[in-house]
């Protein structure tokens, strides 16, 4: 057994003073400001697609929030804070490959070209609102926090065995890297050297746990070298940056480089879901005057683009109202279809029903006990 003198003096030894935060990839600067030479890789058509997209979606987010307020949802989880790192990385994927979501990631699914109805579906507790259309390789939300990780894992395990050429791409928050299935799932795709892309979207709090308090490390990036993996710590409110590291993972991994682990640091504006009250936790105010004032992925964006003459108020008041009546069109289509009934809940969850779920589902449609 070493000496504590002698491992300290280890060549393998790292002491946690050591563990220094990484630096995090960024492209533009909160004002606009960007390096030429990183954005350049970008053309000014994907910029401006990327805005519009990233304007699109928060004012779905905002829509949703008040929907709930009304009663008309039964809860929503919001992503406002989050556009740039699900929009820009959403871009980055091919039709071809697999998008594993969280109920968090509508925005992502959305870019990929989730209907905007079936959003609202989802949220109203509406069987269709896990439909996805036959053409977008996208899993249904996945509210268990890290499991799905496990799933794009296998769906990236069966791409290889098939010899098929697609990427496994898994969104999830901070709070997931907390759980033994992103382990497990780290752990199996690093040693099989599979094409899957881990997306960490750490927003500083899981739920009302803040980072500090779940991870003695400082980076989740860190973590990619005990997986055997690169780590790829990101701005994740610079969209370009963004763009530009979900790109190169994706590239590897499609390429036979094997798994990346990308860590975006966000923020969510606002509470964990509607049922939630962020004021008990953070001091709410400071953290929206300091987050909107200096690091709004949609406002920093936006300022790069009018820089460079791209975007202007007319372009920007002509989009907003094209969006805000697609908003509402998309409303009035999900009101209209005809709603689940409660018996649909025992549907689609066995191949085989168990006996007692037989009994309640007839007792619940009126037929009694067999």
């Amino acid at each position: 057994m070493l000496a504590e003198n002698e491992l300290l003096q280890h060549p393998g030894f790292t002491s946690a003073a050591e563990l220094t935060a990484l630096p995090a990839l960024r492209v533009v600067q909160p004002d606009g400001q960007a390096n030429e030479e990183l954005l350049s890789r970008v053309s000014d058509e994907e910029l401006i697609a990327m805005y519009q997209q990233m304007l699109r979606v928060r004012l779905f987010d905002r829509k949703c929030i008040a929907l709930q307020r009304q009663g008309k949802m039964g809860t929503y989880a919001p992503f406002e804070g989050q556009e740039a790192a699900q929009v820009a990385s959403a871009v980055c994927l091919a039709n071809k490959d697999w998008m594993f979501p969280t109920y968090r990631d509508h925005a992502a699914a959305m870019t990929r070209g989730l209907p905007m109805q079936t959003v609202y579906r989802y949220w109203m507790g509406q069987m269709d609102g896990f439909s996805v259309p036959d053409e977008l390789n996208i899993l249904p939300p996945c509210v268990p926090i890290a499991t799905h990780l496990l799933h794009g894992v296998g769906a990236a395990w069966a791409a290889r065995l098939r010899d098929e050429d697609t990427v496994s791409f898994c969104y999830f928050g901070d709070g997931a890297t907390s759980e033994g299935d992103f382990h497990e799932a780290l752990n199996f795709a690093g040693v099989f050297h599979l094409p899957v892309v881990f997306f960490c979207q750490n927003n500083g709090f899981a739920i009302s746990v803040p980072f500090a308090r779940q991870s003695a490390s400082p980076t989740i990036a860190k973590r990619a070298s005990a997986y055997g993996m690169d780590g790829i710590r990101v701005d994740g409110n610079d969209a370009v940056a963004v763009y530009l590291a979900c790109q190169t993972a994706i590239h590897k991994a499609r390429n036979g480089g094997g798994p990346t682990l990308i860590e975006a640091v966000t923020q969510r504006f606002g509470a964990h879901t509607t049922a939630d009250d962020p004021t008990r936790y953070r001091d709410q105010a400071a953290m929206n005057e300091e987050w909107r004032r200096e690091r709004d992925a949609v406002q920093r964006l936006r300022l790069l683009l009018t820089s460079k003459g791209l975007w202007d108020d007319n372009r920007e008041e002509q989009w907003i109202a094209k969006v805000g009546n697609e908003l509402v069109n998309a409303w009035e289509e999900a009101v209209a279809k005809p709603f689940s009934e409660p018996i649909e809940m025992f549907d689609h969850v066995y191949s085989k029903m168990p006996a007692h779920l037989e009994e309640q589902k007839k007792l619940l449609a009126g037929g009694g006990l067999a």
